[in-house]
C-alpha cells in the first residue's frame, strides 16, 4: 500500500502550526507499520540550510496554472526514513511566512496540480493521495477533472483531512479563469455561498473525508462549528470520519527531553520537582515547591479561551498560585497579561512570543496546564502536558473531549468542564487545586496521566484500516 501524503508544512522542513506536527509525525508512523508513505510539500525559502544539504534535485517540468504552465522543479530528500518531495517554485514560495500572501490561491492551486504532475516522474505511484486542508484541497478536484482517463492515475484514491474548519480557501469568482482553470462543468465544484471554496471542492471530490478527532466529525455538522459548511458536509456524512491526532513521543519523553532543565519519569518524580524550582527561576517567581504553577502555552486570542481566563483571571490570583504563561496573539489579551505580571509579580511568569524551549519547560515545570479552548479540532498540548505529568483542566469540546476524560470519577486524566463560560472555567481550577492538595491523590493522577497512550500508533492504525477500506482489502 503506497500512501502520498501531500501537506502545505511539514516537519523538520517548514512549521507554522500543528499540521507540521502531523505531517512530520504521521507518515513515519506509518512506514513502521510497512506503509509506503511519501510526503509532498512546497520548497519555501524558510527551508534550512541544513536541511537543503539532504536534497537532491530530480528533475524540472512545468506545470498547469489555468491558461499558462510555470516551472516546477522536483527535489528529494530522506529523512527518518521518509522519503519527502519537495515543490520549487521560487516565484510562488520564496516569500517571508508560508501563508497570507494576496495570491495564496494561485499558489496552492500551482502545488495541488503539481503534485499530481510530478507523479509519472518521482517513480512512486500512489494507491493514495491524503490530501490536508484547504493548501491541497484543489488535488482531488484536478485529479477528477484531468487525470481520470490516463491509466496511471485512474484508480488512485484520495482522503481529505480537516484540521481546521475555520479556514476553507474562499475566493471570488474572479479567479475561475485565471486561477483555478477549471473546464465549465467542473466549475460548480467549489461553488458555494456566493463564492469559490476550495475546501467545498474537496468535501465533494475526496472518496474518503476525515478530522482530527471523532467528536470534532461531529461538532462540524453544526452551525456552531461549521463555518458555514455544515450544508454540504451534511450531504457526505457517509465518507465523513474523525481520527484524533498523536503526538510524537520521542520529541515530547520526560526521559530523554534536551530542552527541560532535568529528565525525569513515572517512576521518578525528583526531576519534574526541579523542573519546577527551575522554571519559576526562570520566570522570575518565588521559589515555593508547595504552590501549585498553571501553566498555559497558547496563541492568546478568544477561540482558545483566552477570553474566560481574562474574565475571572484576578479572582483565581487570590489563591495561593503562580501562572507560567507563553504565547501572543490579539492586542486585548497581550496588554491584559503584560498588566496582570506588572501588578502581580509574585504570581505571574509571562514571556510573550513563542519560545519552544520554554514551551517545554512549562510543559515540565507546571503542575497544572490550563486550556480552556473555544473549540479545539484536536489539540496537541493537552496530550504533551500528560507526558509531562501537568495535568490538563479543558472544556469538552474537539479532540480535548477525546483525550481528557474528568478524574472526578476516579479514573480520568484531568479536569473537564462543558459550557463555554468562565465562572464554569473557574470553578474546575477550584476543584483541580483541590485535587493539588491531596498530595498522594495528586501523585496517583499523575502518575495516570503520564501513563497514557497518545503516541501516532493508535492513530496511524486507524488510517491503515481506512485506507484498506478505501481499497478494498
Amino acid at each position: 500500500m503506497k500512501v502520498l501524503f501531500a501537506s502545505s508544512e511539514a516537519l523538520p522542513f517548514a512549521m507554522s502550526g500543528g499540521l507540521a506536527d502531523v505531517a512530520g509525525a504521521l507518515p513515519k508512523a506509518l512506514r513502521k507499520r510497512f506503509v509506503g508513505c511519501r510526503v509532498i510539500m512546497p520548497l519555501y525559502s524558510c527551508v534550512s540550510d541544513e536541511m537543503r544539504q539532504k536534497m537532491t534535485f530530480i528533475c524540472n517540468i512545468t506545470v498547469p496554472v489555468a491558461w499558462r504552465r510555470q516551472y516546477c522543479g522536483v527535489f528529494e530528500a530522506h529523512v527518518d526514513g521518509v522519503i519527502y518531495y519537495l515543490i520549487d517554485n521560487q516565484y510562488y514560495f520564496k516569500r517571508d511566512g508560508l501563508y497570507g500572501h494576496y495570491d495564496d490561491a494561485e499558489r496552492f492551486a500551482f502545488f495541488s496540480r503539481a503534485v499530481l504532475e510530478v507523479i509519472p516522474h518521482i517513480g512512486f505511484t500512489p494507491d493514495i493521495i491524503h490530501c490536508n486542508d484547504w493548501q491541497t484541497a484543489l488535488i482531488p478536484v484536478y485529479l477528477n477533472a484531468f487525470y481520470r482517463h490516463d491509466e496511471l492515475y485512474r484508480n488512485i484514491k484520495t482522503v481529505f483531512t480537516i484540521h481546521n474548519i475555520q479556514y476553507q480557501g474562499k475566493y471570488g469568482y474572479e479567479l475561475t479563469n485565471d486561477v483555478l482553470g477549471l473546464p465549465p462543468e467542473c466549475q460548480s465544484l467549489l461553488d458555494y455561498d456566493d463564492c469559490i471554496n476550495f475546501m467545498k471542492g474537496a468535501i465533494q471530490c475526496a472518496d474518503k473525508i476525515t478530522t482530527v478527532s471523532p467528536t470534532y466529525s461531529h461538532e462540524i455538522l453544526d452551525p456552531y462549528y461549521s463555518h458555514g459548511l455544515d450544508g454540504i458536509l451534511k450531504q457526505f456524512t457517509f465518507k465523513l470520519t474523525g481520527i484524533v491526532n498523536g503526538i510524537d513521543t520521542d520529541i515530547y519523553n520526560p526521559e530523554a527531553d534536551s530542552l527541560i532543565y532535568k529528565n525525569y519519569s513515572v517512576g521518578d518524580w525528583a526531576g519534574k520537582a526541579h523542573n519546577k524550582k527551575m522554571l519559576q527561576q526562570e520566570l522570575v517567581l518565588p521559589e515555593k515547591p508547595n504552590v501549585p504553577i498553571i501553566g498555559i502555552v497558547t496563541r492568546l486570542v478568544k477561540h482558545k479561551g483566552i477570553d474566560l481566563v481574562k474574565h475571572v483571571f484576578e479572582e483565581l490570583l487570590k489563591a495561593d498560585i503562580q501562572f507560567a504563561i507563553l504565547g501572543s496573539g490579539e492586542w486585548e489579551f497581550e496588554t491584559f497579561f503584560h498588566d496582570m505580571a506588572e501588578k502581580y509579580p509574585d504570581k505571574i511568569g509571562l514571556k510573550l512570543g513563542f519560545n519552544t524551549q520554554l514551551a517545554h519547560r512549562i510543559y515540565a515545570g507546571a503542575d497544572i496546564f490550563l486550556m480552556p479552548s473555544q473549540s479545539e479540532p484536536c489539540g496537541l498540548a493537552q496530550m504533551v502536558a500528560l507526558r509531562y505529568g501537568t495535568i490538563p483542566i479543558v472544556r469538552e469540546t474537539g479532540g480535548l473531549n477525546d483525550t481528557i476524560r474528568d478524574s472526578g470519577d476516579g479514573e480520568g486524566n484531568g479536569f473537564t468542564f462543558k459550557s463555554y463560560n468562565a465562572h464554569d472555567m473557574e470553578n474546575t481550577v477550584w476543584r483541580a487545586l483541590a485535587g493539588y492538595s491531596d498530595k498522594k491523590g495528586w501523585n496517583v493522577l499523575r502518575k495516570r496521566a503520564m501513563e497514557c497512550d497518545n503516541s501516532w500508533g493508535a492513530s496511524a492504525n486507524a488510517y491503515i484500516r481506512l485506507y484498506k477500506e478505501m481499497l478494498g482489502k
